[in-house]
């Protein structure tokens, strides 16, 4: 197998943390980059220069194209980026503060499509490479309670759907990840919670609140999940999208039934507004 080199925003845990130790101990080189790279230093011991790092904050647009930047300038080239780097935001839009709005879609939305556009020339003048997007079953299926991270990820999905048809005239692959529940640490960790409002009490946005209940079951094993992120470089074409976890799977199907049912339901209502046919 070819030595690859990898680029993974959010590589502190999680995901990113399993893929990179993995990538590692199979001889691959990773560019690690994390908002405290603190808890990498046991990688940095036991691989050397086989990694890379570099502090990062998604919301920081510079930081993002100077982190780029240098990784590509030490490293020579980048064969594969995974976005990974986000956190979920969870309660009633209500609850919201102002800042935790901006700072969730500068995390989960706007971080990401910078990261992108921050990759792609060099890409393009290296003549291809792998862009990988973390999400969720939540991009594409809704929950009570998370309608700021579903915008989020909805978002993301959309954004990265479009580059994957712009950018493969250029041998770019784009994949979005949309893994279901998995013991990675993000529910307690990377999850953050508002001042609750009594009027939501009892109500479905108010489920939400017991999101950080470590006790919560999980379906997928995180270092398959990881596994077949990896794996899936190895697809050509780039799978569009790659689906882990069977409750993933089952929400992701229901949820484009429900709504193919009602755009269907909609074909004679829809052809109604058409401009009527000159005679």
């Amino acid at each position: 197998m070819a030595q690859r080199t990898w680029l993974i925003t959010g590589s502190n845990r999680g995901f990113g943390r399993i893929i990179a130790e993995r990538l590692l101990e199979r001889g691959d080189r990773v560019a690690a980059t994390a908002r405290d790279t603190t808890s990498l230093k046991d990688l940095q011991t036991r691989f050397g220069d086989a990694l890379w790092t570099a502090e990062l904050d998604l919301t920081d647009t510079a930081g993002i194209r100077r982190a780029v930047e240098a990784a590509f300038t030490d490293l020579s080239r980048i064969d594969v980026v995974i976005s990974n780097a986000g956190y979920g935001l969870f309660g009633a839009a209500e609850e919201l503060t102002d800042d935790q709005i901006e700072h969730q879609l500068g995390t989960n939305l706007i971080g990401p499509i910078q990261l992108l556009r921050a990759v792609v020339p060099h890409f393009r003048e290296q003549g291809g490479g792998r862009f990988i997007q973390v999400s969720t079953y939540g991009g594409q299926a809704t929950n009570p309670g998370a309608s700021l991270y579903h915008a989020s990820k909805w978002g993301v999905e959309g954004f990265m759907e479009g580059n994957a048809r712009d950018l493969a005239p250029f041998d770019i692959g784009v994949t979005i990840v949309e893994p279901g529940s998995a013991a990675t640490g993000f529910r307690v960790g990377g999850s953050r919670l508002p001042e609750p409002m009594s009027a939501y009490d009892g109500t479905p946005a108010a489920m939400s609140r017991g999101i950080q209940n470590p006790a919560l079951p999980s379906v997928s094993d995180p270092e398959k999940v990881a596994a077949a992120i990896i794996a899936s470089v190895g697809v050509t074409p780039a799978p569009l999208r790659l689906v882990t976890g069977s409750d993933s799977q089952r929400y992701i199907r229901d949820a484009l039934r429900e709504r193919l049912a009602d755009v269907e339901s909609q074909e004679a209502s829809a052809a109604a507004t058409d401009l009527t046919p000159a005679p």
